[in-house]
């Protein structure tokens, strides 16, 4: 009888202890599943520990506005980014060629752009003067151009290096991770080819316009853009529909805000 009594007190302590790990178990399980939906609900897919934004101001060296960028500043801020700011001659060669390597989320170009119709082709301006001895392997592969703003006062033309699309493609280190880039200068997206080389670097969508605008006029749709997508968290189709809504299109050119890809 004794040694019965002994094997059923054994038998209910193997019981409890199994029943203890299993409970155990369970609650490590829980917790490191806890611990998992908790870090990805709070650390997107597109970002880091910090979310990073950089606004390009080239345009600064010739159409200032300083609301411009300390309300786009703000705005960003208000959605937990850190913003680097690039005034004027700043925006380099070497700037577009290192920028992938920072990590932006958001990449916001106040660039002078044109786009050449019989190459179907959109180019960035640098703020860099044009030299026939720098940069000579990108200029023999065709990556940097010459670029002309505008007329000098002594009846010349002042000359700049220029990017294409073969640029971003070729010499741009690193990659835009999930990054979205908005183009704010003249036909932006007037062809489709500098959009795909930023896609094809890993952005998620590159915005820009359709054809020429005014200064005025893109800083205002930049800024009611960002309010829909950054602080209201709006999808970038909600977000230049509203935007086109509440703004318009160019009143001098017509232009329009698109994007790509567009799915």
């Amino acid at each position: 009888m004794k040694s019965k009594v002994r094997e059923r007190k054994k038998g209910r302590r193997r019981t409890g202890l199994a029943i203890l790990v299993a409970v155990l178990i369970v609650s490590v399980s829980a917790l490191f599943i806890h611990s998992m939906l908790n870090q990805l609900s709070t650390n997107p897919v597109n970002s880091s520990s910090e979310r990073k934004a950089a606004i390009l101001d080239h345009l600064s060296l010739t159409m200032p506005n300083q609301t411009f960028v300390d309300t786009a500043t703000s705005i960003l801020q208000q959605a937990g980014y850190s913003v680097d700011y690039y005034q004027g001659e700043k925006v380099t060669v070497d700037l577009f060629r290192n920028l992938p390597t920072y990590g932006y989320s958001i990449v916001i170009l106040r660039v002078h752009s044109g786009a050449n119709a019989d190459l179907k082709a959109v180019g960035f301006f640098t703020a860099e003067p044009y030299s026939t001895t720098k940069y000579l392997y990108e200029q023999l592969d065709g990556q940097l151009v010459k670029i002309y703003y505008n007329a000098t006062s002594d009846g010349g033309n002042q000359e700049y290096f220029g990017i294409n699309k073969n640029f971003i493609e070729k010499s741009a280190k690193g990659t835009f991770p999930n990054a979205t880039i908005i183009m704010m200068g003249c036909e932006g997206l007037a062809f489709p080819d500098m959009a795909k080389a930023f896609v094809g670097k890993g952005a998620k969508v590159y915005v820009g316009w359709s054809g020429p605008v005014s200064g005025s006029h893109t800083d205002e749709a930049t800024i009611c853009l960002l309010q829909h997508l950054v602080l209201k968290n709006e999808t970038i189709r909600q977000g230049i529909e509203n935007t086109i809504r509440e703004v318009g299109t160019d009143p001098a050119y017509q232009s329009q805000l698109v994007y790509y890809p567009s799915e």
